[in-house]
């Protein structure tokens, strides 16, 4: 007899996570983790990303009325020995994108899954590095004009088709760039769901 496999549920306001998921096969719920991720601080990226993941998964488990695997995830972008998160404003995020044009960038993404059932949790991290073509600031203001840098970490949403054109490698999967690594969430999906 087949084992019954859990629902799904996304900790997660992001599209692009969202989109990720449903990619991989999975049927699943989204719920938005609401706190205040300004107030959490760690010196290691790792180390932050994965408090902040931990954090949104600790938010939403009292309001799971159901067994499940709950998903949480965050990202932060490395530049220059400098942690970038979300933008604050134009100003931040023009200078996020203006510095990606001039030094390499690494994505740094934490995925957390827990089981509601039986408790049982596991978590990673995915880096993935890229290099990018200078941006024109006619370029800059179409991006910030369209908004999603408000969204992404460092400013910039590589599958855009305003930006990706000065996409000039990526070493890493698109989707840990994107915001939720595929082979680590299938991993840890399947470690907490046994």
């Amino acid at each position: 007899m087949a084992r019954k496999s859990l629902k799904i549920i996304l900790g997660s306001s992001s599209p692009w996570r969202r989109q990720i998921l449903a990619e991989m096969g999975y049927e699943f719920e989204s719920m938005s983790p609401d706190i205040d991720e300004k107030a959490i601080r760690r010196d290691d990226p790792s180390e932050l990303v994965l408090t902040l993941a931990e954090a949104k998964s600790l938010a939403l488990r009292p309001r799971i009325q159901e067994p499940c695997v709950l998903i949480t995830s965050d990202q932060v972008v490395i530049s220059g020995g400098r942690v970038l998160e979300k933008p604050r404003d134009e100003a931040e995020a023009r200078e996020f994108i203006r510095r990606a044009s001039d030094e390499p960038s690494s994505t740094v993404t934490a995925v957390m899954a827990v089981n509601t059932a039986t408790g049982k949790t596991a978590s990673g991290v995915d880096v993935a590095n890229i290099w990018f073509d200078p941006v024109p600031e006619d370029i800059v203001d179409k991006i910030i004009c369209k908004g999603d840098v408000y969204t992404c970490a460092g400013a910039i949403e590589t599958t855009d088709p305003v930006i990706r054109p000065y996409v000039r490698r990526i070493d890493g999967d698109i989707d840990s760039v994107i915001g939720l690594p595929k082979k680590l969430t299938r991993k840890l999906i399947e470690e907490v769901s046994v």
